[in-house]
């Protein structure tokens, strides 16, 4: 029987399959789903942004810094491959892929195959900015995405927009994952 594609992949061929800069239809994921299929959760900042070239595809390396692991190996600097980017005159975008920028905190849900590179799972749905709230604690948030989305069944629906305090998702991931969480935990 064959097996199913993983959320990354899927959507990264639904995006390659509709071309640079039109719309994708993504897999829209719950964060247990998220917790359960990413094969790394960390919180990091990005330090640096560059470009390869695999085929015919352009994407953006970002070097980000993690600050805190949940799930994963234990690297201190790990490498996120996003669809998209610039080199010289050429450009390429992936629509639903996310933006990331240097000096920015992100809470990122990733996903790697066989190669072994890193990509945020389902796009954008897995990359969440880390901002501080009215009382000063940090918290990881984003914005509905606009993209075409399909649940389990295959049947369109509508993404929302995420706010959870990091305290709360260090409780959710712990109850979710058990020993595996908290590698990390409590680096601020």
């Amino acid at each position: 029987m064959a097996r199913p594609l993983t959320p990354a992949v899927f959507v990264l061929a639904g995006a390659l399959v509709a071309g640079p800069g039109q719309a994708a239809t993504l897999e829209r994921l719950s964060m247990d789903e998220m917790i359960q299929k990413s094969t790394e959760i960390v919180r990091g900042r990005v330090m640096t942004m560059g470009v390869s070239t695999r085929g015919s595809i352009l994407y953006t390396l970002a070097r980000v810094e993690v600050m805190e692991r949940w799930k994963g190996s234990q690297n201190g600097v790990i490498e996120v491959w996003i669809p998209g980017g610039r080199s010289g005159n050429l450009r390429q975008t992936f629509s639903g892929a996310p933006a990331l920028e240097v000096g920015s905190e992100y809470v990122l849900f990733l996903w790697a195959g066989a190669s072994g590179n890193r990509q945020v799972i389902g796009f954008s749905q897995g990359a969440f900015d880390v901002k501080l709230d009215a009382k000063g604690n940090p918290q990881m948030q984003r914005s509905a995405t606009s993209e075409t989305m399909l649940d389990d069944r295959g049947r369109e629906v509508g993404d929302v927009p995420v706010r959870m305090s990091l305290t709360d998702l260090r409780k959710l991931l712990k109850s979710s994952l058990g020993n595996q969480a908290g590698a990390q935990e409590g680096v601020e």
